[in-house]
């Protein structure tokens, strides 16, 4: 593991948690780059924030689904490496934004209203927001809450990338499969869709190689 993390070009060196919002006065005061996570309820959102940072705990992982109620920023220092040479070029600090779950049954419905109206603000207001990584379990198509929130976010300009979460559990043909039914579900025939395995870190350094590009 060690060999590999030496020919990375992102290595996230720090992060922690910061502050957990429902409203703007409670967002950082800090202002840096957001990167932004959302997906359903079980779609291993807290997983997927771990492997990425490899920092164990740093979003609790929970067998209640919907757990996460509030947004959740989490301040990451990436060490950006020379691409050609290997040698440090630069350090970044952004945000990492754990934002809740969507879909989950069991979430009332005054609950989900109050949740929408926050996230909903958050994600139309905040300067500093790159983009969303919009998490969708690989093994099943997009559920309609899946789409709906993916329409959203293109309707508002808000730049996505669709991480398809779980992809340790499916064969290479299944992978190839799921995601094209993934594309056609969307609607957007050349959609990038980067299939993601917390348990094996495999997409790992492809969605580093995103976030490395808003930081430089």
């Amino acid at each position: 593991m060690a060999d590999k993390e030496i020919t990375e070009d992102v290595i996230i060196t720090q992060g922690k948690y910061i502050a957990s919002a429902v409203k703007k006065d409670q967002y950082p005061e800090r202002r840096l780059p957001e990167v932004v996570f959302i997906g359903r309820s079980n779609v291993g959102k807290s997983s997927l924030i771990n492997s990425l940072t490899r920092i164990r705990g740093l979003a609790r992982v929970s067998s209640q689904p919907g757990k996460t109620q509030t947004i959740n920023f989490f301040a990451l220092t990436a060490k950006l490496l020379d691409k050609e040479s290997g040698a440090e070029a630069i350090r970044k600090d952004f945000y990492l934004v754990d934002l809740p779950g969507y879909g989950y049954a069991k979430t009332g419905k005054e609950r989900r209203k109050i949740w929408k109206k926050f996230i909903d603000e958050y994600l139309l207001t905040s300067p500093q927001l790159q983009f969303v990584c919009q998490l969708i379990d690989i093994r099943h198509e997009p559920m309609a809450s899946d789409i709906e929130m993916f329409q959203w976010l293109v309707e508002n300009n808000i730049p996505v990338l669709i991480v398809a979460t779980k992809a340790d559990k499916l064969g290479k043909n299944a992978r190839q499969k799921n995601v094209a039914a993934i594309r056609r579900a969307l609607g957007v025939k050349e959609l990038s869709v980067l299939p993601y395995s917390s348990v094996k870190n495999e997409g790992r350094s492809d969605l580093l190689d995103v976030i490395r590009e808003i930081l430089v």
